[in-house]
């Protein structure tokens, strides 16, 4: 594959473009050119139109650079030219993360974790003791319902306070004269006993406030067996 350095302002996006580049994006996108420079060339066609690679391209332009490193994809049709833009953004999101591995390399990294991409403080509470992430966790104080959302995955059972109780919904029925006698007041007690709701941890996962990231708590860090 042959690689060529073309100005940017020779370059522009296709009229069209399925996917859409928020201004978080293109911040940590250009974060990571600094950190690593453009380690993937854009896709164009002959005339400079940018096939893939609209993202990498607002990046270099916010960045400040002039030019940038392309690969020219000769003698496509404009329907395989809509194509190649339609694969190029699917494909990857087919993929899914290894989260088992993706826990060792984050710890592999002994806490240095300015990654492009990533907020530090979703990094840390992925590595951080169930002590430390409560703390963490605790750090975040109360926030607006629109800020910050907590989805719990919490089963919960349902116990009723009297045993035979009826439903909600259920109208109570009216005596019978052919009622049975009623159990002895001892049995009555017991079976009227409140029985303590069995709670079950499991995975919960809450919105970061800083980042705006999803943290998913295991029932280790929530204290379940």
């Amino acid at each position: 594959m042959k690689i060529v350095t073309r100005k940017l302002s020779e370059l522009r996006p296709m009229e069209k473009n399925v996917r859409k580049h928020n201004d978080k994006q293109i911040g940590e996108y250009v974060k990571s050119l600094n950190m690593f420079g453009q380690l993937r060339p854009m896709v164009i066609d002959e005339t400079g139109m940018i096939l893939a690679g609209n993202g990498l391209y607002e990046a270099l332009l916010r960045k400040g650079a002039e030019t940038g490193d392309c690969f020219v994809a000769e003698g496509l049709t404009e329907k395989q030219k809509k194509k190649l833009m339609l694969a190029d953004n699917r494909v990857y999101e087919l993929g899914k993360t290894d989260m088992e591995t993706f826990d060792e390399i984050i710890r592999e990294l002994e806490g240095d974790l300015d990654v492009p991409g990533w907020d530090e403080d979703l990094l840390e509470t992925i590595t951080s003791s169930v002590a430390e992430a409560d703390a963490m966790i605790e750090s975040y104080g109360l926030f607006d319902p629109e800020e910050v959302s907590v989805v719990s995955n919490r089963e919960r059972e349902d116990h009723t306070l009297y045993v035979g109780a009826p439903a909600a919904n259920q109208p109570l029925q009216q005596p019978s004269a052919t009622m049975q006698t009623p159990a002895p007041v001892s049995d009555r007690v017991e079976a009227q006993t409140p029985t303590a709701p069995v709670e079950r941890p499991t995975a919960q996962t809450i919105i970061c406030p800083h980042c705006g990231q999803e943290i998913t708590l295991t029932p280790d860090m929530l204290g379940g067996a």
